[in-house]
């Protein structure tokens, strides 16, 4: 017996270092996108063409559909770039040189420079362009950089003329903080939301912070009057709803004007939240999420007053960019919620394409996984005026796509 509780207590000692191995060869090798397109059957929209656009967009974040048939497309942290011709017909092209006129660019840090773009919705008639900007903030006096420093969020606006922005503007700027990226998404109201991160600490909780939140604001920046914490003393006026943590996905619904949200837990726990003004989601004292150790970080999730997601994801997916498709393409596909996903259960490699079916009340009915044969970090997905969907895929050679039915 003596011998026996030796043994096991050597296996137990051993067991922790086996389990650091094993993670050292974690995930699946990406597909090299080197075939123009690739045909896959889905669950109910059987055949689907997906083609390969352009490639070679260093970690692209998101894609705006310009109406004359081209595209803008963000590079993390980094340049604007034009992609013309992305809806076929002609030969699509990535131009060589980035767009001109951001704000010049930052040190490399965590999450610092370009992120999000989205056009305004009267776009055809004064070229207005928007985007999120992570400006450097803080140097911790803990941690090395580029790891520890902060940043501040900020919502800017230029005009496209051409291959150059002009008369650009910093609408907003948050304080210094530890946020990560940020989504715009146009109301039918006309008015912009904007997402912002708190992945660690409190400030999704805090009203006098801008992080954690979503925010509001009016085409120029300022803050509508019947934003619900407008009258709170200490309250920041911009923030719309509260308690988020790392909000990577925005639409807006074309039919209903219904705002969505998709968040990242921790450890699992994504989620897909419906956003109303003046509601607290949770983050951090609610979720369905884990540690990254494992442990569980609330006793439970739900609580009074504490608005619950649509959707949540055990294990996680890492949810990005979304969008509703409201087209005629795909018929089967119609009302569908569609979200990127950059990774399942925390394995790199194993990204995809989510497609979520709501009744008429915003209840899940099923979920169907697309695109995981490519293994690819999906980082963003638009509907354009063609009726087709645009992916984006995250990696130093980061590629547009472009999903149609196989006829």
């Amino acid at each position: 017996m003596k011998r026996l509780r030796l043994v096991f207590a050597a296996a137990v000692l051993v067991m922790p270092a086996f389990a650091s191995a094993q993670q050292t060869n974690l995930g699946v090798p990406t597909v090299a996108l080197t075939e123009p397109s690739y045909v896959f059957d889905t669950g109910e929209q059987h055949k689907i063409r997906v083609v390969v656009v352009t490639r070679g967009i260093k970690n692209p974040f998101a894609v705006a559909l310009l109406p004359s048939g081209d595209a803008l497309v963000s590079e993390r942290g980094g340049k604007l770039r034009l992609v013309r011709n992305v809806g076929g017909g002609k030969a699509a092209t990535l131009e060589a040189n980035a767009i001109g006129g951001l704000p010049e660019l930052v040190p490399a840090y965590r999450n610092g420079g370009l992120h999000d773009v989205v056009l305004h919705p009267q776009f055809a008639q004064n070229p207005l362009v928007y985007f999120t900007f992570n400006k450097p903030g803080k140097l911790l006096e803990s941690g090395p950089p580029p790891a520890r420093r902060q940043s501040l969020v900020a919502l800017m606006r230029g005009r496209l003329s051409g291959t150059n922005l002009t008369n650009v503007q910093e609408l907003f700027v948050g304080e210094s903080g530890s946020t990560s990226g940020s989504r715009l998404a146009f109301g039918k109201d006309g008015l912009l939301y904007m997402t912002t991160g708190a992945p660690f600490g409190d400030e999704a909780q805090r009203l006098e912070s801008v992080y954690g939140k979503v925010l509001r604001f009016r085409d120029d920046g300022s803050v509508p009057k019947d934003n619900p914490f407008v009258a709170r003393e200490g309250a920041r006026p911009e923030i719309f709803s509260m308690g988020h943590r790392d909000q990577l996905g925005l639409t807006v619904n074309p039919v209903t004007g219904a705002v969505f949200a998709a968040e990242h837990g921790p450890n699992g726990g994504d989620e897909v939240n419906l956003i109303l003004p003046g509601r607290d989601y949770g983050w951090p004292r609610y979720t369905f999420g884990r540690g990254y150790d494992g442990a569980r970080m609330s006793a439970t999730p739900f609580a009074d007053g504490i608005e619950q997601p649509l959707v949540v994801w055990l294990p996680s997916v890492g949810p990005s960019g979304l969008s509703f498709y409201s087209g005629e393409r795909f018929p089967a596909w119609k009302g569908n919620l569609f979200v990127g996903s950059v990774r399942r259960g925390q394995i790199p490699g194993t990204g995809g394409l989510e497609r979520v079916v709501f009744n008429d009340k915003y209840e899940e009915l099923r979920r169907e996984t697309l695109l995981t044969e490519l293994h690819q970090r999906i980082r963003d997905v638009r509907e354009g005026a063609d009726g087709l969907l645009y992916v984006l895929t995250d990696g130093e050679d980061g590629a547009l796509l472009r999903i149609e039915p196989r006829t």
